[in-house]
């Protein structure tokens, strides 16, 4: 049976006339924008920031911790913790238009852009963010099923030992990622999606603490010795010049995205019940995710660097930094796999958000794009069910899958990608948009100093391009479609 109400892309009661609001019950259950009532929280804000936030990329920390060595690596991290956190506060202030506690509201970061900037900036903004985020659903596939491959090899490495091949193919757990993915895609919006990002949250911590305590026993072991430097890897000894260069470039990039969650974080803060102001929520939102995700950072990048020293290798879990205990190794990387099952959900739903909203303003009377149909499920309730929503985002998902099948080297693009979406969505258009809003003078002490820091993170990602661009050639001299790699 269809519903009494015509839904909005992302399954949210829409106004359908001012009567609509007479009565007490119906606005009861309404934001006063007329949508489903907003329940969201610092808590399930801050979950969703540190599943988005809080990658396997953790692992890698202790790697390009080696590359920039004890005085520029920690100082890298707090820096952009602090640049990331700044200019979270300032988008934060976006949401509503024109003023930050009151006003309209704004239900995706470009249209934060067209109320706040408008012109050819607002297509600039959703091709940035719109590509980042399908770049990191690609790369999350990847990245998965190298951790699903991870738990097999290791079991096969405490069967037939250390120097084994153990040879096993990435597609079979792409497919099952897929599968997984196609289900949970029904999860209609955001507001539906607290109890997976909490979920995934609580994954990144236990295999970060894993990674944590192994590399903590591996410093306290007998006999542990190796080399570290305040600079990190030695040229002439670890590394080439040039090697040393573009591994520098490509560390900095990486400390730098990694900290990014501007591309959701308007999706994020569209979820938060009001009062309190929806501002003030998600900037102690951001101070909590970002605050957590520095301290973890920190922790496995600097402990991570002591255990391997100069040769830490890019992800100590599914990289094979341990072999033992197996097991612990095993529920780790299965831990990994469960924080980007959710994680993927995170970064997918704006997309399929955009993507439904378009549809549904282009053709507002077609019933296969508005119809929502009840359906009664045992022990989960009342599901609606849209079959445009369920063709489309299932169409989504087999093609972000093929696409990770066909470019295993792609997470090599995802820092291209990176690099080009980071300087406008966490940096340019927060810093354009405060000072339209709060109509900063030009040439003003306030206004030259956050140009300074725009130019500043404008260089960091195109030298982060830059590095990308040479890691993306050396891995298309060695690309064989279809084979399985045993490095991966």
């Amino acid at each position: 049976m269809a519903s009494e109400f015509e839904k909005n892309s992302t399954n949210m009661y829409v106004e359908q006339s001012p009567k609509g609001l007479e009565n007490g019950q119906v606005q009861k259950n309404v934001d006063d924008d007329g949508r489903e009532k907003r329940t969201g929280t610092v808590l399930t804000a801050s979950a969703h920031i540190i599943t988005a936030v809080i990658g396997s990329g953790v692992l890698s920390l202790a790697w390009a911790m080696a590359q920039l060595g004890w005085v520029a690596g920690p100082v890298i991290l707090f820096l952009f913790s602090f640049i990331t956190y700044f200019t979270s506060t300032l988008l934060a202030d976006c949401y509503r238009f024109p003023g930050p506690g009151s006003g309209k509201r704004n239900y995706s970061y470009m249209e934060v852009v067209r109320s706040h900037l408008g012109g050819f900036k607002v297509q600039l903004c959703g091709i940035a963010q719109y590509g980042n985020l399908v770049g990191i659903t690609i790369g999350y596939t990847i990245t998965a099923s190298i951790s699903m491959k991870a738990v097999v090899r290791s079991n096969c490495f405490h069967k037939e030992g250390h120097q084994a091949s153990c040879t096993v193919s990435n597609y079979p757990y792409m497919v099952i990622f897929a599968i997984i993915q196609i289900i949970l895609s029904q999860i209609q919006n955001f507001h539906k999606l607290s109890w997976l990002s909490i979920l995934a949250a609580v994954m990144s911590f236990a295999y970060s603490l894993i990674g944590l305590g192994l590399s903590i026993a591996k410093v306290a072991g007998a006999g542990h010795h190796v080399k570290t430097s305040l600079t990190g890897t030695i040229v002439g000894v670890d590394v080439s010049g040039s090697q040393k260069v573009w591994r520098c470039l490509q560390s900095i990039g990486d400390i730098a995205f990694a900290y990014a969650f501007a591309t959701i974080l308007i999706e994020i803060q569209d979820t938060l019940r009001s009062p309190p102001a929806e501002n003030k929520v998600m900037k102690r939102a951001s101070l909590v995710g970002v605050f957590t995700t520095t301290l973890f950072y920190v922790l496995c990048g600097t402990i991570g660097y002591a255990a391997f020293g100069n040769n830490a290798p890019g992800n100590f879990l599914t990289g094979f930094g341990f072999y033992e205990p197996f097991w612990l190794i095993d529920f780790a990387n299965v831990c990994i796999a469960i924080h980007l099952i959710g994680a993927y959900q995170v970064f997918c739903q704006p997309i399929y958000g955009f993507v439904e909203g378009r549809c549904s303003e282009k053709w507002p009377d077609n019933k296969f794009i508005k119809s929502q149909h009840d359906i009664n499920i045992p022990w989960f309730g009342v599901y609606n069910l849209n079959y445009f929503r369920m063709l489309w985002r299932t169409i989504y998902v087999i093609i972000t899958a093929i696409i990770a099948m066909i470019f295993p080297f792609f997470n090599a693009i995802l820092g291209l990608i990176g690099a080009a979406s980071f300087y406008p969505l966490t940096v340019y258009f927060p810093i354009e948009m405060h000072i339209a809003q709060k109509k900063i003078p030009k040439y003003s002490f306030k206004w030259i100093w956050l140009h300074i820091l725009s130019w500043a993170c404008l260089i960091v990602s195109l030298v982060a391009a830059v590095g990308s661009i040479q890691g993306l050639t050396q891995d298309l001299k060695t690309y064989k479609p279809f084979k399985p790699q045993d490095n991966e």
